[in-house]
């Protein structure tokens, strides 16, 4: 009998602080991205990289199965996008554990962030370096409506033989 796939539902996300609690969750489900291998460079995070942010936890019950986390940023030299000193929120990981994933939770977790800096703020921002890149810009151009505004692109060159 095949499992049945989680619902957003059922998923409550709320804004949290940082406890050590939350930390501990963090960090060992940023340990479960790192070994999905589906980032570029992704390591696991330290509480370094957490502190300071804003954090919003998607729960299924009272075990975290999702985050959100970023912080405001002022706007220097992105000209194209926003003006300089203007507010955005940086959005620094986004993260859904595997089993919960296309159920809406991430669509979840960015719309509360939305909400909870709509005031300060007049954009979010983000950067990814996923494998899947055609299911990323999926999620966030087509399901979160955000622009696209730019991309890092490389092709690796095969060393020719010598003539």
């Amino acid at each position: 009998m095949e499992a049945k796939k989680p619902c957003a539902a059922g998923i409550r996300v709320a804004e949290s602080e940082l406890t050590d609690k939350v930390l501990d969750e963090l960090i060992e489900l940023s340990v479960e991205w790192e070994n999905e291998n589906s980032c570029r460079g992704y390591r696991k995070n330290e509480r370094s990289d957490i502190e300071g942010n804003r954090i919003f936890l998607a729960l299924d019950g009272d075990a975290v199965i999702g985050y959100l986390f970023g912080h405001v940023e002022k706007a220097e030299n992105i000209g194209s996008v926003l003006p300089d000193g203007e507010a955005y929120f940086e959005i620094e990981e986004l993260f859904v554990r595997s089993e919960y994933r296309s159920a809406g939770i991430g669509r979840k977790l960015f719309s509360a962030a939305e909400d909870a800096v709509s005031d300060e703020v007049s954009c979010l921002m983000l950067g990814t370096a996923t494998k899947n890149w055609r299911a990323i810009l999926h999620f966030y151009l087509e399901e979160l409506g955000m622009s696209f505004w730019s991309a890092r692109l490389f092709k690796r060159i095969e060393k020719r033989a010598e003539r």
